[in-house]
């Protein structure tokens, strides 16, 4: 299969092929951020962090207890550094 070309139109908008956009998730209105290596541009999408909270993929949880306990000792912890 073909690798996927995309074009550059006017003013260096960049228009990529359906199948690059479907398979990075891509939806109009996303934030990208570029780099350049060598002759290479890289493009990576800039998630919106509110939006990966609720739907992104889970990698910790916390109980209740846990979150309280965390919380007294913070509180404690910037009680004794007050002036």
């Amino acid at each position: 299969m073909p690798e996927p070309v995309g074009k550059i139109g006017k003013k260096y908008a960049v228009y990529l092929p359906k199948s690059v956009v479907r398979a990075a998730g891509i939806r109009e209105g996303d934030k990208v951020k570029f780099g350049v290596v060598g002759n290479t541009v890289e493009i990576q999408v800039i998630r919106n962090p509110l939006e990966l909270a609720i739907s992104g993929s889970k990698f910790a949880s916390l109980k209740p207890s846990e979150i309280e306990e965390i919380s007294l000792s913070e509180q404690a912890r910037h009680a004794k550094n007050s002036p």
